[in-house]
């Protein structure tokens, strides 16, 4: 079986029956982890926040857990009180390590991704794969092409392709990865995209989870 067949016929019918059938097996735990954040704090179940970047750069809208206080995403963009905490931000590569928006089950669902888990629901309904790229912010893309002027090249092919749930550089430090590097594994995974390279990725992705390596 040639890669190409691989991509366009095999991967989005392995994405659909395996988020599927994941769906199920941690349903329980999705229950707990609904249960925790509504006894934890107010606001919604899922997280609050604008659409991400998908395939050929159309937007759509990343199922989460919510982890952060309510409206985190954009009180960070126009409260003053976090205007520091914002630059902080930007400089950092979007991220932020021990952010006070994150709640205190926000803080053991992150470490351990199980906010992640709703987003087989983005899979089933065909804008995300299992493996693939980060699904970045639109926002986030700009800004940090700015930044890092020479990920211009490699963005468009990292956005030829669904986003995934978890990816190369999910299991190879996660949030540790600064954006420049993220967009070269990002583009690296499109280039060698295949069947064993996706599920050495999956066999990695529960350790990266239970570790909590890189996690914020």
């Amino acid at each position: 079986m040639s890669d190409r067949a691989y991509v366009y016929y095999i991967k989005p019918i392995v994405d659909y029956v395996s988020s599927f059938m994941l769906l199920i097996l941690f349903s329980p735990i999705c229950v707990l982890t609904i249960v925790a954040i509504k006894l934890d704090s107010q606001g919604p179940v899922f997280a609050d926040v604008p659409d991400r970047v998908g395939r050929d750069r159309k937007p759509f809208h990343l199922y989460k857990f919510r982890s952060m206080i309510q409206n985190a995403h954009n009180l960070l963009r126009t409260d003053d009180k976090f205007e520091q905490l914002y630059e902080e931000y930007k400089k950092n590569s979007y991220k932020i390590a021990g952010d006070p928006r994150i709640t205190r089950v926000g803080k053991f669902i992150r470490k351990y991704s199980l906010d992640e888990l709703p987003q087989f629901i983005n899979v089933l309904r065909g804008e995300m794969s299992l493996v693939g790229p980060r699904a970045y912010y639109l926002d986030e893309f700009t800004a940090q092409q700015e930044k890092y002027p020479d990920t211009k090249k490699l963005i468009n092919k990292v956005i030829s392709v669904k986003p995934g749930i978890t990816g190369l550089w999910q299991v190879s430090g996660r949030s540790e990865i600064n954006f420049d590097k993220r967009v070269e594994m990002d583009a690296q995974y499109v280039d060698n995209i295949s069947l064993l390279n996706d599920i050495t990725i999956i066999l990695k992705t529960p350790w990266a989870m239970i570790s909590g390596k890189g996690a914020m």
